[in-house]
């Protein structure tokens, strides 16, 4: 056993001599070095080299809270709320590299929220275009809402820019504030492909293509309050609720109305918005004037299961006895014009804006809806408002089915103040009118004038009292649709910066809407039917409705 366990051992000692031999024989492969981040400084402070490449990145981001309270003006189903909360989230991500045309940029931002409350807080604007979802429980409707956002996704390379940006129209754009409430164009996210020339002395020019869709007012329908009338007709087919224009299908050789149906009110996608900018900076500030393009369309004269309306007797109509004028095409424009001037000379840092702008069938480029919210004919953040403003780009007329432009204007001005290097606060202020092509909201109340009061169709009753009502009645004399409003806003905030990129702030905002002449029913707790206020009956008139809102923040910024 001693000489077989001594053979082994050797054996196994031989082995493994050979292994050790055959292993130095193999070949070995170097470690690659570890590459470590460095610093890049061509672009500012905060960018870095992606390790393996040439291009440089920054990361950065923000977290917000706010508080808010507004008190409500009614407490019906679904009004009431005297407060919201809102938790933001922010990426940011800018990616640069050197070129010989120049620096080739890509930029990504993404947004996420939590709100709740207030309509200010809780954004049915955001909710119109699809940038968020809501609460669908009894106590979270219309009160609770999930924000996601590509806030903007755009490439620039040698004067070209191509993505989701802010629109190139844009001046101000509420700079100095943290409701956004004063008027003026504020699209911070659109589709476009734009091409800036650099002049020389910092001028520049710049001629973009932009998303129509993120520019709509809709054209005014006064079909939407009477939709469940109609069986929600217009809900069942367009999933909205205010896409049918009620219109003439025909005529007699006196002119008279012989037929009545309804236009598809909503607006496709046919040519992109131009907008063209001329911008001059230098060590003073800036100054920028714009101008912009916008097309105005409507569908066809719409049928479900071949009905178009009514005639005169109440009969229905079909394709052979309506007569359908196709509503043309229009085209709305924008004109704006900024300065900003840097006033060093009172603190550093303090600022003053001054802005205006003028549309005829483009009201979002004077955003005077911007507080009580856009995407829609007659919505309000102001819950139980005692009536609500129009916002249409255009109006029907109904006797001859073609588009009336509406017009807007705005003048905003902003003042930013240090106080110390810590604490600094902005006033502004802001002024606008809405108001509706000449003639038509007559043609509206000479519309209903002509439409049977009974029928053999139950939607001949619906329109003789949709919209403004009958022409000369006291309905038509005081209610509030189409009317020419007025927007006045106003506001201060106060931030401490203990640290830097944290701020913590307050703001409050006095807002006031109301017509341009005359007075409007009251429909704050009672909604008058036509009947009812054409019978003689007491009603509550008012001229304007207004509200004051305080928010306070606390920001991060990293």
């Amino acid at each position: 056993m001693s000489h077989l366990k001594t053979w082994l051992l050797g054996s196994a000692a031989a082995l493994a001599a050979v292994g050790v031999a055959q292993a130095a024989d193999l070949p070995t492969k170097k470690a690659s070095p570890v590459e470590f981040v460095r610093v890049c400084s061509a672009y500012g402070a905060g960018f870095f080299y992606i390790p393996g490449t040439d291009t440089c990145l920054r990361l950065s981001g923000r977290a917000r809270f706010e508080y808010g309270y507004q008190a409500p003006l009614g407490r019906t189903q679904g009004n009431g709320d005297y407060s919201g909360t809102r938790g933001l989230a922010r990426i940011n991500l800018d990616a640069r590299t050197q070129t010989g045309y120049g620096t080739l940029r890509a930029f990504i931002r993404l947004e996420a929220a939590s709100r709740t409350g207030i309509p200010t807080i809780h954004s049915g604007t955001q909710i119109r275009i699809g940038n968020a979802f809501p609460g669908t429980g009894i106590d979270q409707y219309g009160r609770v809402e999930q924000y996601f956002s590509t806030d903007k996704a755009f490439v620039q390379f040698a004067g070209l820019t191509a993505g989701r940006a802010s629109s190139f129209f844009d001046f101000y754009a509420h700079d100095f504030e943290f409701i956004g409430a004063t008027s003026g164009s504020d699209v911070s996210s659109t589709n476009l492909l734009a091409y800036t020339a650099t002049v020389g002395n910092g001028l520049s020019a710049t001629i973009s293509m932009e998303d129509p869709s993120f520019r709509r007012s809709p054209i005014y329908s006064p079909t939407s309050a009477q939709s469940a009338a109609v069986g929600n007709t217009s809900t069942a087919i367009f999933g909205q609720s205010n896409s049918l224009i009620p219109v003439v299908l025909g005529v007699d050789a006196n002119g008279q109305p012989t037929g009545f149906g309804f236009t598809d009110g909503i607006q496709r996608n046919r040519m992109p918005d131009f907008v063209g900018v001329l911008r001059y900076d230098q060590p003073w500030g800036s100054a920028q004037i714009s101008a912009a393009v916008h097309e105005l369309n409507t569908g066809n004269v719409i049928s479900q299961g071949g009905f178009l309306g009514v005639n005169s007797a109440g009969a229905a109509l079909n394709a052979t006895n309506a007569v359908a004028q196709r509503t043309k095409s229009e085209y709305g424009w924008a004109v704006q014009g900024g300065v900003k001037v840097n006033a060093p000379f009172i603190t550093p840092g303090d600022a003053f804006y001054l802005q205006g702008a003028y549309a005829e069938g483009a009201q979002m480029y004077t955003g005077n809806g911007a507080y009580p919210g856009s995407y829609a004919i007659s919505s309000s953040s102001i819950q139980g408002a005692s009536f609500n403003q129009n916002f249409s780009d255009a109006t029907v007329n109904p006797l001859t089915n073609q588009l009336q432009l509406s017009k807007s204007f705005s003048v905003v001005g902003s003042f930013l103040h240090y106080w110390t290097p810590e604490w600094r606060s902005a006033v502004f202020a802001s002024y606008g009118e809405n108001t509706f092509g000449s003639g038509a909201r007559a043609a509206q109340g000479a519309y209903y004038g002509f439409v049977p009061a009974t029928g053999a169709n139950a939607n001949s009753t619906v329109l003789s009292s949709a919209g403004v009502g009958k022409a000369g009645t006291r309905f038509y004399a005081l209610n509030g649709n189409l009317r020419d409003t007025y927007s006045l806003y106003a506001g201060a905030n106060l931030i401490w910066s203990p640290v830097k990129d944290l701020d913590i702030g307050v703001e409050g905002l006095y807002a006031q809407y109301g017509v341009q002449n005359g007075r409007v029913l009251d429909t704050q707790k009672f909604n008058y039917s036509p009947a009812y206020v054409n019978a003689g009956n007491a009603v509550k008139t008012i001229t304007s409705t207004d509200v004051f809102q305080a928010r306070f923040r606390v920001q991060r910024d990293f």
